[in-house]
């Protein structure tokens, strides 16, 4: 205890506590978190590998969910490396500059992850709503314009937080109770006034992430009314389908996100390791789950999978 505490008032670092009170539970936690980080990583790196190698796929939709699985691969690797090196080694110390870039990646790819489950329903709602002008008004060019829209849209919205974070002064205390350096969580042990701080994440969680559910809801809509008004039954199955995936996976991102930002800043009835836990959660669950819905409720994905699983 006397080592940890001339440790965590180095100026230089901070001491990451893991998920408090259940420290000795650390290894039993880390089996599931691996387990899900694992699968997530190889059902993502296969959608990557079978879009890329197969020429049929390089289409706009499929283009999209490759930057959905490029940001779940990017989400997941920026917390849970970490996370499982405290929960099996007890490497609690992470230095003050590798804080703030773990905060500004992990954020930025999580709006990055949102601005592309936008894009994606988007290209559902031309594909239904306005099926003949589909490939002239999505092309792969502008498909990856717009993602580099969104690319930008998340660094500069998420740069800010760790610039304020960096102007903090942190005096006694450097230990952050948590297994990532997620925003609040630092900012709660500054010795400084972090209403700013508190201010921007809020604006950015509850602005940022509203307006991509706004244009989401939009979407499906128009598109669900489409679907109705169509009098063939076999269009009508084939769209719902398709737009019960993306369904499926949005509903998984942003559940997940949403459930895990407002027990963290409102639920403070909560046990802070439910807070922590969670947390973790929306960063492994949707990129675990993300890719075998695809795999699944994706014909064509799922028959070039079968295919090449076939052929080796």
């Amino acid at each position: 205890m006397e080592v940890l505490n001339l440790t965590s008032s180095d100026p230089s670092i901070f001491i990451l506590m893991g998920i408090p009170g259940l420290e000795a539970a650390h290894v039993w936690i880390s089996i599931p978190f691996a387990a899900f980080y694992i699968i997530g990583l190889l059902g993502n790196f296969m959608v990557l590998f079978l879009v890329g190698t197969e020429q049929t796929l390089h289409k706009p939709m499929y283009i999209l969910i490759c930057m959905l699985a490029l940001t779940d691969i990017g989400m997941s690797t920026s917390v849970m490396p970490k996370t499982l090196c405290i929960f099996w080694f007890n490497l609690t110390v992470i230095s003050v500059g590798g804080c703030l870039t773990q905060t500004f990646f992990l954020h930025m790819l999580s709006v990055m992850n949102s601005a592309v489950l936008v894009t994606m329903a988007f290209d559902r709602y031309v594909a239904i709503c306005n099926p003949l002008r589909y490939t002239t008004i999505l092309t792969n060019t502008r498909i990856a314009k717009l993602g580099l829209v969104g690319l930008t849209r998340a660094v500069l919205s998420m740069l800010p937080l760790s610039l304020l974070l960096s102007r903090q002064p942190f005096c006694a205390s450097r230990t952050i109770l948590h297994t990532y350096c997620e925003h609040m969580a630092v900012a709660k042990i500054s010795c400084g006034d972090t209403t700013v701080n508190r201010m921007y994440g809020l604006l950015m969680a509850f602005v940022g992430t509203g307006l991509d559910l706004t244009l989401i809801v939009l979407s499906y809509s128009l598109i669900i009314r489409a679907i109705f008004s169509m009098s063939s039954k076999k269009a009508h199955q084939k769209a719902l389908n398709t737009c019960t995936t993306h369904i499926c996976v949005m509903l998984t991102s942003y559940t997940s996100f949403l459930f895990s930002s407002l027990t963290h800043r409102f639920g403070q009835g909560i046990a802070p390791y439910v807070h922590i836990i969670l947390a973790n959660l929306y960063f492994i669950i949707p990129p675990m789950l993300n890719p075998i819905i695809y795999g699944v409720k994706t014909k064509e994905l799922h028959d070039k999978l079968g295919k090449y699983t076939c052929r080796r």
